[in-house]
């Protein structure tokens, strides 16, 4: 049987994640007792190689401890995730899957150990995961330093003889040692300065074209998402609220909360500078959420259903789904 297109793109996903959630305990006090933390709860999503999924919110949101989850660095509280069609929660796949996810964090100097040499940076994941040889492993270390546009003799240097944006591009060529599929770019290139930015996604598509790379890209700076990303999920207290193509969230968000973020991203245009939506009030503590849908304490179209019940997720079409009650009302606006 033939498959459409859609299908098609469905069932090559490399990544699939079922109403992923992350719950934290954590003392309130002395006499308090313990409460809960609910980081992260029900998101679903796919990744597909050769695509982005960009992921965007504000700090506190949960992308983080999502990055957490898709790297397996932490396991869900409850939901599943398969990769290449395999459980992650199955411990006998772990082992075998936990090459296939790596991980570029925020801070290239923190990620990078100061008392090692770039090359032996390079070469610890090929040492500890494969039975390559020292002449094999330093061969790696050097072909990958050239991908990421550094020049071979710096392999014997250390990580603050570089630059920010070096030691960004040192970062991602040890993410990619162990020729991973999937790699979660945790806010890549928001310590860099803008110029070094452009360099280092202009290096991560091209990177992406050569491997077919699936990314999940995190980030709060929606320019940069709109640039690099595929399609896009926004999240608000732990929930996914919208997803969607790019060309679709950008062009007709549906959920206030993302309109709420687009009018907040500068522009030079004054027709959409005058239009900005402004929240009142604080991000909720994810301990103490509000009831129904966390964003009704700040939502400029709140209803009485807002304060009681979770929307459910609702598709728009053209594969944008959204969880808002009052979405239909909304979408012309």
């Amino acid at each position: 049987m033939l498959l459409s297109a859609a299908e098609r793109i469905m069932s090559d996903a490399i990544l699939k994640a079922e109403n992923l959630s992350r719950h934290y305990d954590v003392k309130r006090g002395m006499f308090k007792g313990m409460s809960t933390v609910q980081a992260l709860g029900d998101a679903s999503f796919t990744l597909h190689p050769g695509r982005t999924l960009g992921v965007v919110g504000e700090s506190g949101c949960g992308k983080s401890t999502l990055a957490r989850l898709v790297t397996m660095i932490e396991p869900p509280t409850s939901g599943r995730m398969f990769i290449d069609g395999k459980d992650v929660s199955e411990t006998r796949h772990q082992a075998d899957l936990r090459s296939v996810v790596q991980i570029v964090f925020q801070d290239p100097y923190g990620s990078l150990n100061p008392r090692q040499r770039v090359g032996d940076i390079l070469q610890e994941p090929l040492k500890i995961n494969t039975d390559m040889t020292a002449a094999q492993r330093e061969a790696d270390a050097v072909s990958m330093m050239e991908r990421v546009g550094l020049r071979s003799e710096h392999i014997g240097r250390y990580p603050h003889m570089f630059s920010g944006g070096q030691r960004q591009r040192i970062a991602i060529a040890r993410a990619l040692m162990l020729r991973p599929r999937i790699v979660v770019l945790d806010e890549p290139v928001s310590a860099l300065d803008v110029s070094i930015q452009a360099q280092v996604l202009n290096l991560l598509t091209d990177l992406q074209d050569e491997f077919g790379l699936a990314y999940m890209f995190i980030s709060h700076d929606l320019s940069v998402v709109r640039h690099v990303a595929d399609e896009v999920m926004v999240m608000y207290l732990g929930r996914v609220v919208e997803s969607g193509p790019r060309e679709a969230i950008f062009a007709h968000p549906r959920h206030p909360y993302t309109q709420a973020l687009l009018s907040a991203t500068p522009s030079v245009d004054r027709h959409e500078r005058q239009n900005r939506i402004k929240l009142s009030g604080e991000l909720p503590s994810p301990i103490d959420p509000p009831s129904g849908c966390p964003f009704h304490p700040r939502c400029f179209a709140a209803e009485d259903a807002c304060s009681q019940v979770f929307p459910d997720r609702e598709d728009v079409g053209q594969g944008q789904t959204v969880s808002c009650h009052r979405w239909r009302a909304l979408r012309d606006t």
